[in-house]
Parts: C-alpha cells; sequence; structure tokens
C-alpha cells in the first residue's frame, strides 16, 4: 500500500488488551470508528454499563458512530476535554 494509513484501536482499559480495531486509507467515520467498534463489540460482548472514552476527533463525535453507542443501551460516552491528548486522559479511569 502507499499513501496514509488510519489505524483506529479499541482498548480495553481494564486489562490494557485491544478489543477492535480498523485500518483504513480514509478517515471516513464507517471504515474507522465504527469497524472498530464492531469488531470490539464481536470479540468482548458488553453485559455490563461501561463508559468508551475517546479524544474529540470528528469520527467519534458524529451522528454515526453516536448512532451505533445508542443501539448498545450500557454503553454510554466519555469524551476528553479540549486540549486533552491521548492516553493520558484515559487515566482517570484506571
Amino acid at each position: 500500500m502507499t499513501g496514509r494509513l488510519y489505524l483506529t484501536i479499541i482498548m480495553d482499559l481494564a486489562d490494557r488488551k485491544v478489543v477492535g480495531w480498523a485500518l483504513s486509507t480514509t478517515m471516513q467515520t464507517r471504515v474507522t470508528t465504527v469497524a472498530a467498534l464492531h469488531m470490539a463489540l464481536k470479540n468482548r460482548p458488553v453485559v455490563h454499563p461501561l463508559i468508551f472514552h475517546s479524544d474529540r476527533g470528528v469520527q467519534y463525535g458524529s451522528e454515526e458512530f453516536r448512532g451505533q453507542l445508542k443501539l448498545v443501551p450500557v454503553i454510554s460516552q466519555s469524551m476528553s476535554r479540549k486540549g486533552t491528548v491521548g492516553i493520558r486522559s484515559s487515566r482517570k479511569f484506571l
């Protein structure tokens, strides 16, 4: 492959395992965050309430992604404060 590749991962912070991922040549929500979410839900079905924490990337705030999260009523969404970058923002949940 040539050009840019975009990797989206979903990590379970309880055990630090990657439960979903997607690799794409575009940043479209459907092929990045939604695809990674579907893989994560397949690999680790959600039965107890959990918080899906992310940065404020446009894909995570999109109607499409938020709609997918709403399909699983035990998932609530959390986003980093403006100016907070990367894994540092998730440490408050450990």
